[in-house]
């Protein structure tokens, strides 16, 4: 599932091809957006708010879009080949003289006014990767529930936005917290500025690293390792699911070095 760097990446690559660009042709292939034809629109800025995309375009409107779980935005050159996946998956196509945007499976896709952005996000909270990142306010959040698992503290984004899984996972095990300590038995303060740390140093790789060493199979210490040796002591990784559907999530720690208590 994309990341807030993930989306970061994304909607810095899309403004720099389309921004201050004036959209030559729009095709929105879901039926709310059917008939809706945005060309002549300049494209001002796109930016993200946690895991939600915000193309704001001349007029007054923004194309809301969030990727979840294998959602994406390609860029193409006019008459290149496209390469994301089959056409029955394209929901939408935005062309400029110089670049063809095309999004593909996305589950979220809709237009707002851009005065009323916040309908689509104002329910979020502080975005890590914000330069006004509000810690107080994200810490805040997160204690006014001291008896939830810490795992479903970060991962809600009303608390704070931009964490997922792979994020919550990683910095668990580099603070030594198993998945199901209460959250007001944590230091919050280390778990934010733990995982706004190793986002903001993401947004200069393709992929997602917590060990360092930005290679195949030793970018995580914990993630996806299910039945593999811990990197620090060699006890097997666990994982379980957590959470309550539908928005469980799979949770992975080494039970020596995240104890219990």
């Amino acid at each position: 599932m994309p990341e807030g760097d993930t989306v970061w990446r994304a909607c810095k690559r899309l403004d720099q091809a389309l921004g201050r660009q004036e959209l030559t042709r729009t095709d929105f292939r879901v039926p709310s957006l059917a008939t809706t034809d945005l060309s002549g629109r300049s494209v001002l800025e796109v930016i993200a708010r946690g895991k939600h995309l915000l193309m704001r375009l001349s007029g007054g409107v923004t194309i809301h879009s969030h990727l979840r779980m294998d959602g994406s935005w390609h860029l193409y050159r006019p008459g290149e080949k496209w390469r994301g996946g089959p056409d029955h998956q394209v929901r939408a196509v935005l062309e400029t003289a110089a670049w063809v945007a095309v999004g593909y499976r996305l589950p979220v896709l809709e237009l707002v006014a851009t005065d009323a952005e916040g309908t689509v996000v104002g329910h979020l909270g502080p975005d890590l990767l914000s330069p006004d990142f509000d810690r107080d306010l994200a810490l805040a959040n997160l204690a006014a529930e001291p008896d939830r698992t810490i795992s479903e503290a970060l991962l809600d984004q009303r608390n704070l936005a931009g964490i997922g899984n792979f994020y919550r996972v990683e910095v668990c095990f580099l603070l030594g917290l198993h998945p199901w300590r209460k959250a007001g038995s944590v230091d919050l303060a280390a778990a934010v500025d733990l995982s706004r740390r190793l986002m903001k140093a993401n947004l200069r790789n393709a992929t997602q690293v917590s060990t360092g060493i930005d290679r195949p199979g030793q970018r995580s210490y914990v993630f996806e390792r299910a039945g593999k040796p811990c990197r620090r002591c060699g006890t097997t990784i666990q994982t379980a699911p957590i959470g309550e559907p539908p928005r469980e999530r799979v949770s992975f720690w080494c039970p020596t070095c995240q104890p219990e208590a």
